[in-house]
């Protein structure tokens, strides 16, 4: 097994798709990339602690590699946003990726170099690529947040549509 960690602004958006994906085995919620200990939810939104909102993958690289899950990555949310995930602003929802090794380092950032060269968005790619120091996970609640809170106002305008897009684009690849 392997592992892999993602910020695309709201961790549940990350979450509920790669939950989908063949070869992911689990998805953890939590915070990384600040300098506070023992983050909480609450003080992360704050926008104080440094920390972004990201998804660690534990995945099975002989059924999907890094390269896909980098592929899946960047068609959940927009990487050109600074700071912010539509109406979801602030550091701790900027787009980064947090390597784990520098093979995963060279992968994100060749693909991000080939999506640039094939002008795959309007405006330029932000996305952080840094090393992983500590991952926190998050609270309990938000694990399997939205299969387990489908009624949500924020699941329903944001989390579904991106699901219903992912599931299109990504069919063959769906457990």
């Amino acid at each position: 097994m392997a592992q892999a960690t993602l910020g695309g602004g709201c961790f549940w958006c990350i979450e509920s798709a790669f939950l989908q994906v063949k070869g992911i085995e689990k998805v953890q919620s939590g915070y990384t990339g600040g300098d506070t200990e023992n983050p909480t939810y609450k003080l992360v939104c704050t926008g104080t602690t440094g920390h972004a909102e990201v998804a660690q993958l534990t995945y099975n690289p002989e059924v999907i590699s890094y390269r896909q899950i980098l592929e899946i990555f960047f068609t959940l949310h927009d990487p050109t946003q600074l700071n912010r995930q539509g109406n979801d602003v602030g550091t701790q929802y900027r787009s980064s990726i947090f390597y784990h090794d520098d093979e995963q380092k060279h992968e994100a950032e060749q693909v991000i170099k080939e999506l640039e060269e094939d002008d795959a968005f309007a405006d330029p790619i932000v996305t952080e690529v840094s090393t992983l120091e500590t991952f926190w996970a998050a609270e309990d609640y938000h694990e399997n947040y939205f299969n387990r809170n489908p009624e949500n106002p924020y699941c329903q305008a944001v989390i579904s549509p991106k699901l219903a897009k992912f599931r299109k684009t990504f069919s063959s690849l769906l457990k």
